[in-house]
């Protein structure tokens, strides 16, 4: 979700991609390759794949380091869209993982882009919290609590979220305005238990609105595999996605042509992966059996 491989991490930043020192080379190569595939650049999701809260995922800081020794380009990405990048870098690091910020990306930094590219100049009506809202501002956009004149609905995670913003989230709706979803996450891990998160506002609103939104960014939509193209330039046979949800990391991997990794650390069980019609090409326990992989 194929050849050298890049391996994606959940989380990623809007600074322009890196460029490889020479065209088709990785950069962070430093070594032989290992088993018959190569790859180049590794997508590697956050909860539930590297950490739980704030600690590390056991075995997890092993494997990325394996990654790091074989040569292979590591770019986080979130479907977290509360927290821009740098804060991942302190969360990273913390959690014992060394990392730049132009080697992470968010839900919120997908949402981001894709409201500036088609919703620029827009009052947006925002059901989200503060972190989210920040990065709006940082990028120059405009928001709006006035349900009469937003011209798009932004629903994300807020763990306020109430009857009142429901109500809200419908009037607005009313008026056949677009409705931008940050990322489709229903459930996410959390240090104790899965908690909800941005799918289950989402889908809450469409239910009352009886609409479906006219876009969902993060991980798996277009906008993340551009953003993903972006920071990896490398063919998509030469990356590996690693995460541990099948609807967004996996079919990332999918629709983008890349070798897709599912680890069992997170929120998939192994009678939601024998149900799911998504297929990974490899199922590991935790990123520390990332040597089956990459060999």
């Amino acid at each position: 979700m194929n050849g050298t491989v890049f391996v994606i991490l959940d989380a990623v930043g809007d600074g322009p991609p890196r460029v490889p020192s020479s065209p088709g080379r990785n950069p962070y190569g430093r070594g032989a390759r290992t088993s018959g595939m190569d790859f180049s650049g590794a997508v590697i999701d956050v909860d539930g794949t590297v950490v739980r809260g704030d600690d590390p995922i056991p075995g997890a800081p092993a494997g990325y380091r394996r990654l790091r020794e074989a040569g292979i380009e590591p770019l986080f990405v979130s479907n977290n869209p509360t927290k821009a990048p740098p804060a991942y870098v302190d969360r990273l690091g913390a959690a014992g993982y060394d990392v730049d910020a132009d080697r992470v990306f968010t839900a919120g930094s997908v949402t981001t882009r894709y409201l500036r590219e088609h919703h620029r100049s827009d009052d947006l009506l925002c059901i989200a919290e503060a972190g989210l809202l920040d990065q709006f501002a940082a990028a120059g956009l405009s928001t709006t609590d006035d349900v009469d004149a937003a011209d798009a609905l932004v629903a994300s995670i807020d763990r306020e979220f109430d009857y009142d913003d429901l109500c809200t989230a419908m009037w607005a709706l009313e008026r056949d305005i677009p409705f931008i979803g940050t990322d489709p996450d229903v459930v996410i891990p959390a240090p104790e238990r899965d908690v909800p998160g941005s799918g289950a506002v989402i889908n809450a609103v469409a239910g009352v609105a009886e609409r479906e939104p006219d876009a969902v960014l993060g991980k798996p939509s277009d906008t993340a595999i551009e953003m993903v193209r972006e920071r990896l330039p490398y063919p998509p046979e030469e990356c590996l996605v690693v995460g541990d949800r099948l609807d967004t990391d996996i079919a990332l991997g999918e629709r983008a042509g890349m070798t897709t990794v599912l680890v069992r650390s997170g929120v998939t069980d192994e009678a939601t992966l024998e149900a799911s019609a998504v297929t990974p090409d490899h199922v590991l326990d935790h990123l520390g059996q990332i040597d089956r992989v990459i060999g």
